[in-house]
């Protein structure tokens, strides 16, 4: 079952910069421990579904950080690196990638899968909001933008499973909502169960939309 679980963003900035996000992140993880759970599993969007090996590798040279975090030839789509890189030395027992474009009843479906597993679950769920909240966003800039992300935030900050699921998949892509399907994740291994949602931070630098926060039953 589903104990505990942290939302942060997949944003490579988590170390390029933004120091103050990336604490909020390692907070938000501390509390993950603090759950004492038997396995810690990560998921993130990407372009495609997949397990990957616990020890898995990724690097963020790409985006012109040398840094590389896990074991043998990187593999691992951002999200699932960025969420290496915050973990530093320590491996998750799960690393899930789910594609962006999945379906709300197939990521509650998955998120269903890895919350009913009888032993003691924490998931650390790598999603950014919405990608267009400014005019120097890299999407376009929408004034819808704004009040959905502000949705993904209160849910995030109150464990609001049910508004995540309730998340429209057509209006997410159009703001360029790139972590939707990794919440929905959440919200299905959520389920119907209560958890104490905490809001550790919220900012938008270059309009794209980050937060990281925590749930604990």
């Amino acid at each position: 079952m589903l104990v505990a679980a942290a939302v942060c963003p997949s944003t490579p900035l988590v170390a390029l910069g933004m120091p103050e996000l990336r604490s909020a992140c390692h907070a938000a993880i501390a509390a993950l421990r603090e759950a004492r759970p038997d396995a810690l599993v990560v998921v993130g969007g990407a372009e495609a579904t997949r397990t990957y090996e616990a020890g898995a590798a990724g690097t963020l040279r790409p985006w012109g950080v040398d840094r590389t975090a896990g074991a043998g030839e990187p593999v691992l789509p951002l999200s699932l690196t960025v969420a290496r890189v915050l973990l530093a030395d320590a491996d998750p027992q799960g690393l899930q990638s789910v594609a962006f474009g999945t379906t709300t009843a197939g990521c509650l479906a998955l998120g269903e899968e890895l919350g009913g597993r009888s032993d003691r679950v924490a998931l650390l769920v790598m999603a950014d909001g919405s990608a267009c909240l400014s005019p120097r966003a890299p999407g376009r800039h929408d004034a819808a933008a704004g009040p959905y992300n502000d949705l993904i935030a209160k849910a995030v900050a109150t464990g609001d499973a049910a508004t995540l699921a309730a998340l429209d998949a057509a209006e997410a892509d159009r703001l360029w909502v790139s972590g939707r399907a990794a919440l929905q994740v959440l919200a299905g291994a959520a389920g119907a169960r209560a958890y104490r949602g905490r809001l550790l931070m919220a900012a938008a630098p270059y309009g794209v939309g980050y937060l990281a926060g925590a749930w604990l039953a």
